[in-house]
C-alpha cells in the first residue's frame, strides 16, 4: 500500500468518526434539551401559557442545533470534496463536439 492509499484510508477513518462522533453530540444534546423540557413541563403542574413557552423554546433549541450542524456538515463536506479535486468541476467531462451542419441538396 503506498503512501497515499494509506493517507486516504486515514482520511476516511478521521472523516467518519468525525460525523459519527458530531452525530451523537447533537442526538445527546437534544435528548437533554427534551428531557430538560419534560421535567419542567412536569414540575409546571398545568399552567397552560408556561407549558407552552418552554416547549416552544425546547423546540427552537433542538430544531437550531439539528440545522446547525446538518449545516455545518454540508459545508464541511463541500469544501472537503473541492479541496480534494471530487466536486462537480473535476467531475465534468468535455461535451463531444458538434457533428458539422450538413448542407441540404
Amino acid at each position: 500500500m503506498s503512501r497515499d492509499e494509506a493517507r486516504a484510508i486515514r482520511d476516511t477513518e478521521l472523516e467518519k468518526d468525525r460525523a459519527r462522533y458530531g452525530l451523537m453530540a447533537v442526538v445527546v444534546s437534544n435528548l437533554a434539551i427534551a428531557g430538560v423540557a419534560i421535567f419542567g413541563v412536569w414540575q409546571l403542574g398545568g399552567d397552560k401559557a408556561v407549558i407552552v413557552g418552554v416547549l416552544t423554546a425546547a423546540f427552537t433549541a433542538v430544531s437550531s442545533m439539528t440545522t446547525a450542524y446538518l449545516g455545518i456538515k454540508a459545508v464541511s463536506n463541500t469544501a472537503r470534496s473541492i479541496a480534494l479535486g471530487d466536486g462537480p468541476a473535476a467531475r465534468r467531462e468535455p461535451t463531444p463536439a458538434a457533428p458539422p451542419a450538413q448542407r441540404l441538396q
